[in-house]
C-alpha cells in the first residue's frame, strides 16, 4: 500500500508514544519514497485533555511539515458523554428498563472513551477526506504498555476507515519498540516532551484522569492547576452517581486539598451511599436480571420475588434522590409483563419464534429460544 502512495493518517495525542510513532514513519516513508497523502489526526476530547496537548501535537506536526487535522465528538466531549449517560442510566432505572443502577463511566472491558470518542470519529473523519482512496491509518501503541496490547498484530484490517472500494488498514508501526526508543527518537529530533512528564513527572499522558491510570498519575495530573477544574467536576459526578471512577479506586481520595470542603463531605456520604446500595442490589433474584444482549427479561417475578426488588428501588432511590416509578410488587409484575409482551413482540417481527409465550407464565424460568 505504501509503494502505492495510499494516505497515511497517523493517530497523535500529545504524549510520547504517538509523536514518537509519527517521527518515525516519517522517516520510513522518506526512505521508500512515499509521495501519496499524509496526514497526522488528533481527537480532541475536550476540558478532560491535558491544556498542552494539542499544541504538542500542532508541534510535532509543523515540524515534520504535515498537516494536523483535529476531530471531536458534535454531541459533546468526554465529560459531557458521562454525565450524559448517567442522566440516561438513571431514566432506565427509574423507568425499569434495567434491574440495577449503572455507572457513568467508562469501564476497562467497556472503553466507549477510546471507540467512540476516537477510533469512530477518526475513521469517519478519514472517509470523508479520502473518499476512495486506500488509507493506512497508523497508531502508536506498544507490545510493553500492557498485557492486551502485548497480543495485538502489527497490521490488521480496518475497512472503517475508508469507503467506496478502498482498502483500509491500521499499522501499530512502533509496536515492537520500548520505552528507550520511543525517548531517542524524540531526542534526535530536537523536540521537548509534554509537561506532564517534564513538569509533573507523569508515566503516561491521556486523559487528565483515566481510566487506566495509576494512582501516581491520577494524583500528578491534578498538581497541574490547570487540571484542578475538570478533577473536581469529575469528583462530583462520583458524589452524585455512588459510583467510583476506577473500581474500588475514588477519584475523591486522590487529592483532596484542592477541594472544596462540601465536595469532601459529598463524597465521604457517595462511599456509604455506595456500599448500601450495593447491599441492596444483592438482595435482587439473579434471575430476574434482565437478559445480556437484549436488555429484557426472560420471566416474570412472582409476587414475594417483586415485592423484593420493590423494596430495594425504594431505597435505592430515596438514597440517591430520584423520583422512582414501579415501587410496589404489583406495578413491578405489571411492567415486567409488559416487558416481555414487548420483546416477544420485536422477536416475532424478527421471524424468531418463542418457544412459550412467557408473558403468561408468572415465574417461569425457561429460555425464551
Amino acid at each position: 500500500m505504501l509503494a502505492r502512495d495510499c494516505v497515511v493518517a497517523v493517530s497523535i495525542s500529545g504524549g510520547r508514544d504517538s509523536t514518537a510513532c509519527l517521527l518515525a514513519v516519517h522517516e520510513h516513508l522518506e526512505n521508500v519514497g512515499h509521495t501519496g497523502p499524509r496526514i497526522a489526526i488528533h481527537s480532541d476530547l475536550g476540558r478532560v485533555e491535558w491544556r498542552q496537548s494539542l499544541p504538542k501535537c500542532q508541534e510535532v506536526a509543523d515540524h515534520l511539515g504535515w498537516e494536523l487535522l483535529v476531530v471531536n465528538r458534535a454531541a459533546g466531549d468526554m465529560m459531557d458523554r458521562w454525565l450524559v449517560r448517567w442522566t440516561n442510566n438513571v431514566n432506565r432505572y427509574q423507568n425499569l428498563e434495567t434491574v440495577k443502577l449503572i455507572l457513568p463511566w467508562s469501564t476497562p472491558s467497556m472503553r466507549f472513551c477510546t471507540s467512540e470518542l476516537k477510533t469512530s470519529i477518526i475513521n469517519s473523519a478519514l472517509r470523508k477526506r479520502f473518499p476512495g482512496l486506500d488509507v493506512v491509518n497508523v497508531t502508536g501503541i506498544r507490545r510493553q504498555e500492557s498485557n492486551n496490547r502485548a497480543k495485538m498484530p502489527v497490521v490488521k484490517a480496518n475497512p472503517n476507515c475508508v469507503k467506496q472500494g478502498g482498502t483500509g488498514v491500521t499499522w501499530n508501526a512502533v509496536i515492537e519498540w520500548d520505552k528507550a526508543d520511543v525517548g531517542k527518537i524524540i531526542a534526535r529530533h530536537g523536540l521537548s516532551e509534554h509537561e506532564g512528564y517534564i513538569m509533573y513527572q507523569m508515566e503516561r499522558i491521556s486523559c487528565v484522569a483515566c481510566i487506566m491510570a495509576s494512582e501516581h498519575d491520577l494524583y500528578s495530573a491534578t498538581m497541574c492547576p490547570d487540571n484542578v477544574p475538570i478533577y473536581i467536576e469529575m469528583v462530583e459526578l462520583e458524589a452524585r452517581s455512588s459510583f467510583s471512577f476506577q473500581g474500588n479506586r475514588w477519584l475523591g481520595d486522590i487529592n483532596p486539598s484542592v477541594q472544596p470542603d462540601w465536595l469532601i463531605e459529598a463524597s465521604a456520604r457517595a462511599k456509604v451511599v455506595a456500599a448500601l446500595r450495593e447491599q441492596a442490589e444483592a438482595r435482587i433474584p439473579a434471575r430476574l436480571l434482565f437478559t445480556k444482549g437484549t436488555g429484557y427479561p426472560a420471566c416474570i417475578p412472582t409476587l414475594d420475588e417483586a415485592q423484593i426488588m420493590a423494596e430495594v428501588r425504594s431505597e435505592v432511590g430515596q438514597m440517591l434522590e430520584l423520583k422512582m416509578e414501579f415501587t410496589s410488587a404489583e406495578t413491578i409484575v405489571n411492567r415486567y409483563t409488559e416487558l416481555m409482551d414487548e420483546r416477544i413482540a420485536k422477536d416475532k417481527a424478527k421471524g424468531l419464534i418463542p418457544v412459550l409465550d412467557l408473558g403468561r407464565s408468572m415465574g417461569s424460568q425457561v429460555a425464551l429460544f
